[in-house]
C-alpha cells in the first residue's frame, strides 16, 4: 500500500546505530575499514549523518504521496486543480525513489563486515535478528494496521470506503509497509552471514586503503546496473508488489531489487577496500553533474516528455514490460544512483564529518524514526486537513510539523526499557 515511486517506500535507518542501514550493533558506528591502516574504532561521523538525513528523506518522500498523489498511500489529499504542484511532487517522488533506499543499503552493506569481523558470522546474525525482525513484526502487525486506517479518515468520493472499521479488518490491515526494507536487509545479512560462515573468510590483514574505481568502472557498473534493471522490470514493472510466503510480506519496491543487492555488496567491497576515505571530490563533482544530465537528457523522454501535465504520454511505458521507454528509465535511474550516493558521501565528508549535540541526536534516532515515521505522517496530515492553502503549501507546513515530531517520538519510544537495544 505504501509504495514509493510509482509505488514505494521507503522506504531506513539512518541511524547513527545498528539499524537497518547499519549491518552491525552500534549505533551506526562508520568505522574505519580494517585495510584502512588507522584506528579501527574511530567512527566516520559523515556517514551517521548521511543515513540521518536519508531518513528525514524518507519522511518528506511519504509526505509528497500525501499531498502530490504520484502513488497510492494511506491517507491522500490530491492537488485537484493544480498540474504544476502536482507534477513536482511526483518528479520529487521519483528522483528520491531513483537513489535513496539504494544509498541506505550501500551504508547497511559498506557496516557488515566489521560486525561479522568482530563477533563471528552467527552472533551476527543474531544481533541482525533483534534489530531487524523485532521491528519487522511491529510493523506488520501494529503499525501498518495503524497506518491503514488512514484509508478511513479519506472523503469516501476517494475510497469508496463508507463503513466504519472494525475488528473484523484487522487481518486485510497487515503489511510490511516501510519495515520491507528491515526484512530485506535482513535476508541480505543473512546471506552474507552465511557466506562468511562457509568460506570462513578470516578478516585480511591491515593495509593502506586502495584506490576508488576509475570513471571507466563506474559508466560499466551503471550501465551493468541499468540492463539488469531494465530486465528485472518485464517481470515485475515499477509500482507492482511483490508478495512473498504471506499475503500481509508485501514488497513495494522490487523493481528496484537489482540496485538494492549490488549497492549492498558495493557498500561490503567499500569498506574492506576503503573506497569511502578515497573517493576524491572530483569524483562527487562528476556524479553530481551525471546525475543532473542524466536527468536533463534521458528523464523526460523517458516519461515521455511532459513534465508539466498530470496526462503522461503513455505512462504505463516506462515503468517496464520491456518497452524502449523503460531502458531509457533504467539508465537514468542507474546514473542517479550512483552519481548522488557518490557526491553525497564526499559532500558528507567535507561539511559533516563532525559531532556536535544535534548530530549525535539525530544520528542516534534516525532508525527510531523511519520504523515509526508513516503513522505519524498519516495523523498528522489528517489533523491539518482542514487548513487551507495550494498542495506545495500544506507539503511545506506539515514537513516543517513532521520531522520534529517524528525525531520527537523517536527520543520518547527509545526510553522504553529496552527499546534503545533494538532501535
Amino acid at each position: 500500500m505504501s509504495k514509493d515511486l510509482p509505488g514505494s517506500m521507503q522506504d531506513p535507518p539512518g541511524a547513527g546505530q545498528d539499524p537497518p542501514g547499519a549491518g552491525q550493533d552500534p549505533p551506526g558506528a562508520g568505522q574505519d575499514p580494517p585495510g584502512a591502516g588507522q584506528d579501527p574504532r574511530e567512527r566516520l561521523y559523515y556517514l551517521d549523518h548521511l543515513r540521518a538525513a536519508l531518513v528525514v528523506l524518507v519522511v518528506l518522500h511519504h509526505l509528497a504521496l500525501v499531498y502530490g498523489a504520484a502513488a497510492p498511500f494511506y491517507y491522500q489529499e490530491p492537488p485537484f486543480g493544480e498540474p504544476v504542484a502536482a507534477t513536482l511532487l511526483a518528479v520529487f517522488v521519483l528522483v528520491n525513489q531513483s537513489w535513496f533506499m539504494g544509498a541506505l543499503f550501500l551504508l547497511a552493506g559498506y557496516f557488515a563486515p566489521a560486525a561479522v569481523d568482530r563477533k563471528g558470522p552467527r552472533r551476527f546474525l543474531r544481533g541482525r535478528l533483534v534489530r531487524l525482525g523485532l521491528p519487522v513484526l511491529a510493523g506488520i502487525f501494529v503499525l501498518e494496521p495503524v497506518s491503514r486506517l488512514g484509508f478511513f479518515l479519506m472523503p469516501a468520493g476517494l475510497t469508496g470506503i463508507t463503513a466504519a472499521p472494525t475488528w473484523s479488518v484487522y487481518p486485510e490491515l497487515l503489511g510490511l509497509g516501510p519495515l520491507w526494507f528491515a526484512l530485506l536487509l535482513l535476508i541480505f545479512d543473512t546471506g552474507y552471514a552465511a557466506w562468511r560462515l562457509s568460506t570462513k573468510t578470516p578478516p585480511p590483514p591491515a593495509r593502506r586503503p586502495a584506490s576508488p574505481p576509475g570513471y571507466r568502472a563506474i559508466a560499466a557498473f551503471v550501465l551493468a546496473l541499468a540492463a539488469a534493471s531494465y530486465l528485472v522490470r518485464i517481470v515485475v514493472p515499477l509500482g507492482r508488489e511483490v508478495t512473498l510466503f504471506a499475503y500481509f510480506l508485501n514488497f513495494p519496491t522490487m523493481a528496484y531489487l537489482p540496485q538494492y543487492l549490488a549497492f549492498f555488496v558495493l557498500g561490503i567491497a567499500a569498506y574492506r577496500l576503503g573506497w569511502l576515505r578515497t573517493l576524491p571530490g572530483s569524483l562527487g563533482a562528476a556524479g553530481v553533474i551525471v546525475a543532473a544530465a542524466a536527468t536533463a537528457l534521458l528523464f523526460p523522454p523517458a516519461i515521455g516528455g511532459r513534465l508539466f501535465s498530470l496526462e503522461f504520454a503513455d505512462p504505463a511505458r516506462f515503468l517496464g514490460g520491456g518497452h524502449w521507454p523503460s531502458a531509457v528509465y533504467a539508465l537514468w535511474d542507474s546514473a542517479m544512483a550512483v552519481g548522488l550516493c557518490l557526491g553525497a558521501v564526499v559532500l558528507f565528508r567535507r561539511v559533516f564529518d563532525g559531532q556536535g549535540r544535534f548530530g549525535r541526536f539525530v544520528s542516534r534516532h534516525g532508525y527510531a524514526v523511519y520504523v515509526i515515521h508513516v503513522p505519524i505522517v498519516v495523523y498528522l496530515a489528517f489533523l491539518l486537513r482542514d487548513i487551507g492553502g495550494p498542495a506545495l503549501v500544506k507539503f511545506a507546513l506539515a514537513a516543517a510539523v513532521a520531522v520534529p515530531a517524528c525525531f520527537a517520538a523517536a527520543y520518547l519510544v527509545r526510553r522504553i526499557p529496552l527499546a534503545s537495544r533494538v532501535l
